[in-house]
């Protein structure tokens, strides 16, 4: 048992079968002397068998002589193992033991006779615990105790010591000085350490006990001692008394703990403990420095005293002549710093002064002293002195590579106590400066590193299995160094590592090791063999593992198999290894990504165990450390590489996955189905299939509850399209069948059943393959069989193997296995019935007994599988049943037909699809005379089928109807559809005679041809229209030829349908004549009801026709629309409302394109219709249409559109309402919506410049003939694109247009354009400055409406002012007339200041005016716009200014241009500002300059008089009479044509103004009447004796001045007394009634007869 713990199961039952023998007592005491053994498992082994001993069992101890089994037990009773002690005590206990008072000697013995440590330390408890308990035998106990000393064995000695320290706390003052007697005079002299140890310990015991009560006795005691060293000793005699000194010294600072704080005696034992450490001694000096802890602090107050002592310590240990006094000062100085705290380190400045002497070159004493130091302190301090190891670090790697030897062993020591301190948080301090040391370029510094990482060999375990993880490799990289110091440093330091394993195995194989890490190219192979020949008993430390994981993963990166292989096994067993899994984890990162490696290595053998050693890995340690092994392991499953890298990871996955157990596989499998399944990737798919491959080996039973979910996976797999997946599916396929056949046959056998019912072919295949498997392993057959000709029924098989499938299966589902092989054979693909035969053939033995069999079962699953919806399925079935039919021909059909004809009228749904498609096999595999005697019994059920309510099953039905016409049973047409037809008119059959009309017409379209005409006739029933709504669909082949006779009768009922207004107004009519009709109303309804519902159905009915009218027909079908669109009648509407619909559910849209054009060109010039339902109509059927036309084709519609447009416009426009000119359609809601996109679309993508311009100006065309209010949700929608493309860079005609719009858009969209203002005022400023004129035209025009909404007028008039005075001649008009609109539009906002600088600026302009009539036109407007709103004194100062005011103080102009240009002025003053003129006082001046200006010679400048003569008498009726006579003048017949004709426009101009005064007056009289003497005989003259336009103008103005009304063609009241009053001949003689009539109806719209140049 104490050599082979694991025989201990084994052991123990025979030793309790001989301790129930052990009736002597001799045999209870052989047995009992077990407790005392070395081995605490062997202890155990003892005390168990003791229980069973009969006679203690029973109660009874026995009673020796020398009380030596008493003395045993007792001893036992206070084993160091809680265990072995507590069943000693129930031993003692149950055996009533009792100790007697002879106990002493066999105690001592037990003492003397103690192997190990854990007896020792019990016998010596044992007997402490006994003088306790029997207080007289304490002295006797001492004394034999002492007597036993001179035995001379080292272990008997140190059970004295062990003896006399447990006895310490019951002895009394007699013992104690006996005690310490013996100890100074013999114990502290031993020869052995260990005693010597011992007899300290028991002294520093007593002490401690006693010292309170006897420090006055033995402190002269131990000082007399210390004093008087005797001399003449020689060496092994002054080695004794350096012994005893030791261990008085121990004693004596043991003793001085127990005096006061104030104590002198304090201080002198201190002052003797430092004198005391110059012996040269490490075991005084040791002993010395433990004893100054406890006395310091109290002294530490004492700040003189400190400060002597430090500065005595170190002087001494940086001064001292020999090594004992340095050595004994550090070892002082660590005690002293010990005592007063870590603080001392720094008040005391001890750090400082040590680093000063270890930097010292001079003195190696001083360096070797220091060094000392920090070995002490590190040693007294513990982790308290961590913080300043990093302090020292760099003064230890410089010390490594000194000169003097003894410095360096100094420095070695040192390094080797620091390191053996560390704790962690240390190790994670210190280790980071040592690596960055290994990198340094001076090689001694590199050196020094390595010592040190040597000397972290000397850490505790725990920190030791740390650090070693990291030390190891970068010393294994060491080993190369250039360097042979270095390498040898590094040699030393691995061996340092080596020195500390405690593994009996591994450290037999160190050498090994070493040589590998030394030498990895060819001595890995040899340590890896070594290890795996090495039978491991004991569990392997944290240094082991840090020689040989180096080594393994050294060994996985070699490019041999072997090795990898070999290094991977061994890496799976390290993890049972281990006695702390967590020692190991340092390594993982390590080892893991080289194990993955192999996972995806060639060789099978590598990745198995790699495979493996992944497994043991994560169940020795746990999945929690291994976190990111099975994302990797899943993602290197569907990676795109190699099939090898796919496999490795499948295995690692199922190793990985046992271990982990069978609730995470059931965690992951449905990833797992989802990647073996996933269309993503064939390499995902085959990585999955693999892993299956490997589960069941790895996992066996814990797998078979998966088999039902994986087994559809795998034989989808197998028919994949990539050869990869169906090997890797085929592969698993066969494990599932070989693992799982005789234990999971219930779970696999219904998987391959229904891989046998999948449409993929591969599948059945493979189903096929798996089920033969899976039969020929149930019959006993390896199913390799060769069979060549012969019968399709007859093959290899024995009968035995029938009955074992059924013993295996039962004859149910053998019944049903077989009937689904026996249809396989009729599968659509060779392959797959192929295999099915061979598999029929090696089972079955005889086929028509086994066809018997099955029948019904067969048949039941050919019913299930004609009537599934797979195309393969049927198709098998359907060869099944025919083959059936065809080989037994009439034998079966009397039997099969009723069958069929009873199951159509079962209630299962799925059965009556299987028995129609059966009749249909039956009937397609008969021959017509066979078809003619069982007409009677199949027609019946066909017709039964095709009203039945499941449409799957009058699908079936009608396909067999179909196959009867063909076959010749043209009666069964006769006999049905007749039938069919009249059911429709009774409401209970409806449903069903029209399902079976339309399932009828979807297999033989060509009886519509035969349905149609009893459909549409009229009346048109409510049933008929319903029923043609459903046939139409199925009726679309023959359709085209229906489409003039179906669609006119639908469009016309349909039209009929009342409006909302009519249906309200409408009052009911008997309900009789709806009966008259042939439709039943509804009882109490209305009569518009039911006209509406008739209506609708007629409606529904059209749209019906419209779907289902194929592509070629959808010519015929436009034209037919188009001819309704022109009916004014009920057609148009229900054709324009069908075409609302129409569009949007087409389902030939590229065909439906072509005719787009002229459907819009038509529904956009109804939009001008009279019906407003109809106009709603139009516009939705425009958005429907439009919505089909792609956007990238749109630009091309541009055209169409805009000639429809006008064509509405024209019709609008003869409507002559009189009021603005709207297109009705363009006033809905919405209303551009679908023909917005279309203008924008042709001026982004029009294919020319020409269609973007039309573009443009379409789209202005169709804002003009918008409301404001249907415009308004666009103004956004419109305005952006527009801003947008005229910012581009495209030709001056689509700028133009797109002008226009916008200036349209101002007008009238109005606020809606507010957020637009500064762009457009941008973009039309920017337009200015276009070389085009159009373009700097209507920009200017723009800028004048848009300023209204401009923020800022002052700077922008003050712009357009300068420019047009200081720019370039060609623009400088545009900014006139910009300013001039700016001016009438919002005058009223423009500062006084900027007014005048305007003024100013147009002033000065007058220069240019003299060279450029189109600019003095201009400036003239500007001018006079700006009079409306400026001050009296600046409208003072414009008339007035020389070469411009026509009032200028000396008289008009002699210059032409001059004159021009004031009567210009004049006339727009008087037009803009004429009332103000009487304000300023000047009217009069004005008439003057006007009647001057009229006898001008020049053309231009009578025109400006005679409009400025119209403008003052409308402004100041006083001057109407001047005003008549310069206009009768201008008429005269010796002006000019074009004087005339300006002069008879200025007339109307007066007349309408005139008039409209009047009229807002309320006045009776005619204010012209006075005057028309004066101006209607040169009009009535100038219209006489004139032609062209001149005449137009004249004749329209006539119908002005003489207010005609356009109605009845008679002239106004006052004009009619005028020409009562008997006028001249010229007005006599042309102013007829006739004439009169004409000129009243006369149209004003021509610009020729109304424009004005200003």
């Amino acid at each position: 048992l104490g050599v082979v713990p694991a025989y201990r199961e084994r052991v123990q039952p025979l030793l309790k079968q001989l301790a129930v023998g052990a009736v002597e007592h001799t045999d209870i005491l052989a047995a009992a002397r077990g407790v005392a053994h070395a081995s605490a498992l062997v202890r155990a082994a003892a005390l168990a068998a003791l229980h069973v001993v009969p006679a203690l069992s029973a109660g009874n101890c026995p009673k020796d002589d020398g009380g030596e089994l008493v003395c045993l037990l007792h001893t036992a009773r206070h084993d160091p193992d809680e265990g072995n002690a507590s069943a000693a005590q129930g031993l003692w206990d149950g055996a009533k033991c009792e100790l007697p008072r002879s106990y002493v000697a066999p105690s001592v013995q037990l003492l003397v006779d103690a192997e190990a440590p854990d007896t020792t330390q019990a016998a010596a408890a044992a007997l402490a615990s006994a003088a306790k308990e029997l207080p007289g035998t304490v002295g006797e106990s001492l004394a034999q105790a002492i007597s036993a000393y001179g035995s001379g064995h080292v272990s008997a000695r140190c059970g004295v010591a062990a003896a006399l320290r447990a006895l310490a706390p019951v002895m009394g003052p007699d013992e104690v000085p006996v005690a310490l007697d013996f100890l100074i005079g013999n114990g502290l002299a031993d020869m052995s350490e260990k005693v010597r140890e011992g007899m300290v310990h028991a002294g520093m015991a007593i002490v401690d006990v006693h010292g309170a009560q006897g420090a006055r006795t033995m402190m002269p005691l131990f000082e007399s001692y210390l004093d008087n060293k005797r001399s003449g000793l020689s060496a092994e005699q002054e080695a004794e008394y350096d012994l005893v000194r030791e261990g008085v010294v121990v004693f004596l600072g043991t003793l001085a703990r127990h005096l006061p704080a104030d104590d002198p005696k304090r201080t002198v034992v201190v002052d003797t403990l430092i004198t005391v450490l110059a012996t040269p001694s490490e075991g005084v000096q040791r002993a010395v420095s433990n004893c100054l802890p406890p006395l310091m602090g109290p002294l530490s107050a004492n700040k003189e005293l400190v400060d002597g002592l430090v500065t005595r310590l170190l002087t001494t240990l940086t001064k001292g002549k020999t090594f004992g006094e340095r050595r004994g000062a550090a070892f002082g100085l660590a005690g002293v710093v010990k005592g007063l705290g870590l603080m001392a380190m720094k008040n005391c400045g001890i750090m400082d002064h040590l680093k000063a002497a270890v930097e010292d070159k001079k003195d190696p004493a001083a360096r070797e002293g220091a060094l000392m130091a920090f070995e002490c302190l590190s040693q007294k301090l513990g982790k308290l002195f961590e913080p300043y190891i990093i302090y020292i670090l760099p003064l230890l790697l410089n010390c490594f590579g000194d000169t003097v030897p003894s410095v360096r062993a100094a420095t070695e020591d040192a390094a080797h106590m620091i390191m053996g301190q560390l704790t962690a948080s240390g190790v994670k301090l210190v280790l980071p400066a040592l690596l960055k040391g290994l990198e340094d370029k001076v090689w001694r510094t590199k050196q020094g590193s390595v010592q040190l990482l040597g000397s972290m060999s000397h850490c505790a375990p725990k920190q030791l299995g740390s650090c070693l993880p990291t030390i190891v490799p970068r010393l294994s990289d060491v080993l190369n160094d250039p360097h042979p110091k270095v390498q040898a440093a590094a040699n030393e330091a691995l061996r340092e590592i080596g020195s500390v394993i405690r593994n009996p195995e591994i450290m037999d194989l160190v050498p090994y090791l070493l040589s590998a890490i030394a030498d990895p190219n060819h001595a890995t192979k040899p340590a890896l063999e070594v290890l795996l020949q090495t039978v491991f008993v004991n569990t392997i430390d944290a240094a082991s593992l840090a020689l040989i994981l180096p080594v393994i993963h050294r060994g996985l990166r070699d490019r041999t198999g072997d090795t990898k292989k070999k290094a991977a096994r061994i890496a799976g067993n390290m993890a049972s290894l281990v006695n702390d899994p967590k020692d190991i984890l340092p390594y993982v990162p390590m080892l893991m990504p080289e194990l993955q490696k192999a996972l995806i290595d060639p060789l099978p053998e590598v990745r198995a165990m790699a495979a493996r050693a992944m497994g043991s890995l994560m169940q020795g340690m746990g999945s929690e450390q291994f976190s990111d092994l099975v994302p990797w392991l899943m993602a290197t499953l569907a990676s795109e590489g190699s099939a090898v890298e796919r496999s490795g990871a499948a295995q690692g996955l199922a190793e990985v996955l046992t271990v982990l157990g069978p609730n995470h596989l059931e965690a992951m499998m449905p990833d797992i189905l989802e990647g073996a399944t996933s269309r993503a990737s064939p390499a995902m798919r085959e990585g999955h299939l693999v892993l299956m491959h490997y589960l069941p080996i790895t996992m066996g039973t814990h797998f078979q509850g998966s088999l039902q979910r994986v087994l559809p996976a795998i034989l989808d797999g197998l028919a994949d399209e990539s050869e990869g997946v169906r090997d890797a599916a085929l592969s698993a396929g066969r494990i599932l069948v070989d693992h799982y056949t005789h234990t999971a046959l219930p779970l696999l056998l219904p998987a391959v059943e229904n891989g046998l019912l999948t449409d993929n072919w591969r599948i059945r295949q493979s189903s096929v393959k798996l089920l033969g498997k899976l039969l020929f392993k149930v019959a006993g057959t390896s199913g390799n069989i060769q069979q060549d000709g012969g019968s399709d029924d007859e093959g290899a098989a024995e009968e035995g193997y029938n009955e074992a499938i059924i013993n295996a299966l039962g004859m149910d589902r053998r019944n049903e296995v077989l009937s689904r092989l026996y249809i396989c054979r009729s599968d659509p693909q060779y392959t797959v019935r192929n295999e099915s035969l061979h598999v029929w053939k090696s089972v079955v033995y005889n086929t028509p007994k086994t066809l018997a069999a099955m029948m019904p079962k067969l048949m039941e699953q050919l019913i299930e599988s004609l009537a599934v919806d797979s195309e393969d399925r049927c198709l098998m079935a359907g060869r099944c049943l025919g083959e059936l039919v065809r080989k037994l021909g009439d034998r079966v059909l009397g039997r099969i037909i009723p069958i069929l004809k009873e199951g159509v009228l079962s209630g299962s749904t799925i059965t009556r699809r299987g028995v129609c498609a059966g009749i249909k096999e039956v009937l397609e595999n008969i021959s017509r005379q066979q078809l003619t005697e069982h007409m009677s019994d199949i027609l019946p059920a066909v017709q039964n089928a095709l009203t039945d309510a499941d449409p799957g099953v009058r699908e079936a039905a009608g396909e067999a109807f179909s196959i009867m016409f063909k076959g010749g049973a043209g009666g069964a047409v006769d006999s049905v559809v007749p039938q069919l037809l009249e059911g429709l008119a009774v409401p209970q059959k409806f449903g069903e005679c029209l399902e079976g009309l339309r399932v009828i017409l979807g297999v033989r379209p060509q009886i519509f041809n035969f349905v149609l005409p009893k459909l549409i006739r009229q009346p048109l029933m409510m049933y008929n229209l319903h029923a043609l709504t459903e046939l139409a669909p199925v009726a679309s082949p023959v359709l085209n030829n229906h489409i003039a006779s179906v669609l006119p009768p639908l469009l016309s009922l349909s039209g009929k349908a009342p409006t909302p207004a009519a249906a309200a107004t409408a009052t009911s009519a008997p309900a009789g004549d709806a009966a008259a009709n042939g439709d039943a109303a509804p009882a109490n309804g209305p009569e518009k009801s039911f006209a509406e519902e008739h209506c609708g159905a007629a409606t529904h009915a059209a749209e019906a026709v419209l779907l289902a009218v194929p592509a070629d027909g959808l010519q015929l079908l436009v034209s037919e629309l188009l001819r309704a669109l022109e009916d004014p009648g009920p057609k148009r509407r229900a054709a324009a409302a069908l075409l609302a619909v129409f569009p949007g559910r087409c389902a030939h849209t590229e065909e439906l394109l072509e005719h787009v054009p002229i459907l819009l060109d038509r529904l956009i010039s109804l939009f001008a219709d009279t019906d407003g339902e109809v106009v709603l109509c139009c516009w939705k059927a425009v958005e429907a249409l439009v919505a089909i036309i792609p956007k990238e084709e749109q630009a091309g519609y541009v055209r169409c559109v805009r000639e429809a447009l006008a064509t509405a416009k024209e019709n609008e426009r003869r409507k002559r309402t009189g009021k603005e000119l709207l297109v009705a359609g363009l006033c809905l809601p919405k209303a551009l919506s679908p023909l917005l996109p279309i203008f924008l679309q042709g001026m982004l993508q029009g294919a020319s410049t020409e269609a973007r311009e039309a573009a443009a100006e379409g789209l202005g065309e169709m804002v003009a003939l918008t409301s404001q209010d249907a415009l308004r949700p666009f103004v956004v929608q419109i305005t952006g694109p527009l801003i947008r493309i005229i910012g581009d860079r495209f030709p001056s005609q689509i700028k133009a247009a797109i002008l226009v719009t916008l200036g349209l858009l101002i007008t009238k969209a109005g606020p809606g354009l507010k957020p637009f203002v500064p762009q457009l005022q941008t973009t039309f400023l920017k337009c200015l400055s276009d070389p085009a004129d159009n373009v700097r035209e209507r920009a200017a025009a723009n800028l004048g409406g848009l300023s209204k909404m401009s923020p800022r007028v002052d700077q922008l008039a003050n712009d357009l002012a300068q420019s047009a005075r200081m720019g370039d001649p060609v623009i400088r008009n545009a900014y006139l007339m910009a300013l001039s609109g700016l001016m009438t539009a919002t005058g009223e906002r423009v500062s006084p200041p900027v007014m005048v600088t305007v003024g100013e600026a147009l002033r000065s302009s007058a220069r240019i005016a003299a060279d450029d009539e189109g600019y003095r036109y201009n400036l003239a407007s500007c001018l006079g716009a700006q009079s409306r709103h400026a001050p009296l004194d600046l409208l003072s100062t414009t008339l007035s200014a020389p070469g411009v005011g026509p009032l200028c103080p000396s008289g008009l102009s002699p210059n032409a241009s001059d004159r021009h240009l004031q009567g210009t002025v004049l006339a727009t003053v008087a037009g803009c500002a004429g009332p103000r003129l009487e304000e300023a006082g000047v009217v009069q001046a004005c008439v003057d300059a006007m009647i001057k200006l009229s006898r001008d010679k020049e053309q231009p400048i009578k025109i400006a008089a005679g409009r400025a003569a119209a403008r003052l008498a409308i402004g100041n009726p006083q001057t109407l009479e001047a005003a008549c006579g310069v206009l009768a003048a201008l008429m005269g017949p010796d002006q000019p044509t074009e004087v005339s004709r300006q002069a008879l426009l200025s007339v109307r101009r007066l007349a309408d103004a005139m008039r409209a005064q009047q009229h807002e007056a309320g006045a009776q009289e005619d204010p012209l009447q006075p005057h028309l003497p004066t101006i209607v005989p040169p009009m009535c003259s100038v219209a006489a004796h004139t032609s062209g336009p001149v005449r137009g103008t004249a004749e329209r103005s006539l119908c002005r001045v003489l207010d005609m009304d356009p109605v009845s063609g008679t002239p106004g009241e006052g004009v009619a007394k005028y020409l009562a009053a008997g006028p001249g001949g010229t007005v006599r003689s042309l102013l007829t009634e006739p004439f009169l009539r004409r000129v009243a109806r006369i149209s004003f719209d021509d610009e020729l007869f109304t424009a004005e140049e200003y």
